[in-house]
């Protein structure tokens, strides 16, 4: 195997070893896909009718600081898609700057790899993956940033009912959490508790305290709030249950991750197995795997295997990842 083809090679490796990290373990624990999807669609209808053209109060003063320049360039098409996922990673640089930057690392990574291989199949292939990864770490980001609120918000919602208890109103109970608590948990309660003072209607607030933090458990506690709010009772008593819920579900997510711990360690030796044994027959004996590169049906044959490690991949996925 000739050093353009090892490097070809190990590129590939490179991208199924990250694309395999992002199917298992992502996943595994915190809000998922399906919930988010349920989440969007549940505000949409509440908020259609009501809430149409207007941003949250956050959003509306950071547009008021852009300039003008900044403002055309946050017309770009699909920079409200990028600044939700900003805002949901607890970030606050513009939506242009992802946008510009998956413009130019495939350009800086496309020029090194051909610099130094000068291969037209590991050029593009570069590109493609540079091209993703500002958008693939914000993904990481917003999933270790809702996976911390998440695992908050019993102690947040406790800490509210000891509020109410002591005679705090609702909205004070809310400023306290801002106050006590720390990030992630204690900023977006903070927006809502500004939100409210400003004039914003409760259930309005809640439903862009639920577009920034798109979690089932948080659907749950605001849920339970409002229905309190339009119909009486004692809010502190079901906030009490309502976090014993929730830490009755995270006692069981962690038994279930504990569960399928063996299975996630097999899907990943199973899908990096045959990368592993690849390379070591290439390095032992290039002459014995040379025509899968060289030859029409060795090609094909190569990128059939790469598709079925993708399949597999979901698969395992599949079978390891519950709703809960």
């Amino acid at each position: 195997m000739d050093q353009t083809t090892l490097i070809v090679f190990l590129i590939l490796v490179a991208g199924a070893v990250f694309l395999l990290s992002q199917l298992i373990l992502v996943p595994s624990f915190g809000t998922k896909s399906v919930e988010s999807r349920k989440i969007k669609q549940r505000l949409h209808k509440v908020t259609q009718a009501s809430n149409s053209g207007q941003y949250s109060l956050v959003r509306q003063k950071y547009l008021r600081e852009l300039s003008a320049l900044e403002q055309f360039l946050q017309a770009i098409p699909g920079s409200d898609v990028i600044d939700d996922l900003i805002e949901q990673a607890g970030k606050s640089y513009p939506s242009y700057r992802i946008i510009f930057a998956m413009l130019g690392l495939p350009l800086l990574a496309g020029g090194v790899t051909w610099y130094f291989t000068g291969n037209i199949i590991a050029t593009p292939v570069a590109m493609l993956f540079a091209a993703f990864l500002p958008i693939l770490k914000l993904k990481h980001d917003r999933n270790e940033r809702m996976s911390l609120f998440e695992e908050q918000l019993p102690d947040a919602l406790d800490m509210m009912t000891r509020a109410l208890r002591s005679g705090y109103p609702f909205n004070e109970a809310m400023h306290y959490i801002a106050d006590e608590m720390q990030p992630p948990i204690s900023r977006e309660f903070g927006i809502t508790f500004e939100e409210i003072n400003y004039g914003r209607d409760v259930r309005e607030a809640f439903n862009y305290l639920l577009m920034r933090v798109p979690s089932m458990n948080l659907v749950t506690a605001t849920t339970a709030i409002l229905i309190q709010r339009d119909t009486g009772g004692n809010l502190a008593e079901l906030l009490d249950k309502t976090s014993d819920l929730l830490r009755k579900r995270f006692r069981f997510q962690r038994r279930v991750r504990t569960i399928t711990a063996e299975n996630r360690m097999s899907a990943w030796v199973l899908s990096l197995m045959p990368f592993a044994i690849f390379l070591i027959i290439g390095l032992k004996s290039p002459d014995y795997i040379k025509p899968l590169f060289t030859t029409e049906m060795g090609q094909i044959i190569l990128g059939c295997g790469l598709v079925l490690q993708v399949i597999g991949a979901f698969w395992v996925r599949k079978q390891i990842n519950f709703d809960i």
